[in-house]
C-alpha cells in the first residue's frame, strides 16, 4: 500500500464527499480518484478494499468533527451547570453544521453498516466508544445529571441533527416561537438535564 499520508488524507476526504453526495453505492475507487483529481488507480494503491476505505473514512470523520480543545478548555472555565451543558450541545450543533458534508457521510455510514456485517461491528464499536467517552467527560467535568442523562441527551440531539441536516422543513413551525435548531437545543437540555449537579448514576 502507498504511504504518502497527505495523499491518503486527500483521498479519504474525497471519499467523504462521494459518500455524502452519492451514498455508499456510489463510493468506488474510480469515483474517489475522480473527486480527488488523481489518476485512475490511485485509490486502489492506498486502500486494500472498499471496507478498508470505509473504516478510514470513519476515523477521518471523527477527526474532522471533533471539538476544538481550546473551545472545550474555555467552556470548562464556566460554572458546571445546565447552561454549560447547553453550550456544549451548541458547539456540537455548530460543528456538525459547519461540516455538513461530513455529518451526512456519517449518516451514510450508519446505513451502510446495516448491510455489511464487518462494517457493522467496527462502526458499532466506534459509535459506542463516542458515547462512552461523552459519559466519562460528563462525569469528569462534574456536569449535572448522570449516565442516563447523557445517554438520553445523546439520543435527543442526534435526532435533532438528523432532521436539521437532512429535512429541516420537518421542524419549521412545529413549536411556535422556537427557532430551529438553536432554541430547540436549549429546550432539549432544559427538559433532560437537571438544574443542579446530580451524582452520576453509573
Amino acid at each position: 500500500m502507498a504511504g504518502n499520508p497527505q495523499r491518503r488524507t486527500a483521498l479519504v476526504d474525497a471519499g467523504v464527499e462521494v459518500l455524502a453526495r452519492e451514498g455508499a453505492r456510489g463510493l468506488t475507487f474510480r469515483a474517489v480518484d475522480a473527486e480527488a483529481g488523481v489518476p485512475v488507480g490511485t485509490a486502489s494503491n492506498y486502500f486494500t478494499s472498499r471496507d478498508d476505505l470505509l473504516r478510514q473514512i470513519d476515523a477521518r470523520l471523527h477527526s474532522r468533527l471533533a471539538p476544538d480543545p481550546e473551545v472545550i478548555a474555555e467552556l470548562l472555565d464556566r460554572p458546571k451547570d445546565r447552561a454549560l451543558v447547553a453550550a456544549f450541545m451548541h458547539d456540537l450543533l455548530a460543528r456538525a453544521t459547519r461540516d455538513h458534508t461530513g455529518y451526512l457521510a456519517l449518516l451514510e455510514m450508519r446505513l451502510e453498516a446495516t448491510r455489511r456485517p464487518e462494517l457493522h461491528a467496527s462502526y458499532t464499536k466506534s459509535v459506542r466508544g463516542d458515547l462512552e467517552e461523552a459519559i466519562e467527560f460528563h462525569r469528569a467535568a462534574g456536569l449535572p445529571g448522570g449516565d442516563e442523562t447523557v445517554t438520553v441527551l445523546y439520543l435527543a440531539v442526534l435526532g435533532l441533527l438528523v432532521e436539521h441536516l437532512t429535512l429541516p422543513g420537518v421542524l419549521d413551525g412545529v413549536l411556535p416561537g422556537v427557532s430551529v435548531p438553536e432554541a430547540l437545543v436549549d429546550r432539549i437540555v432544559t427538559v433532560i438535564v437537571p438544574e443542579g449537579r446530580v451524582p452520576p448514576s453509573g
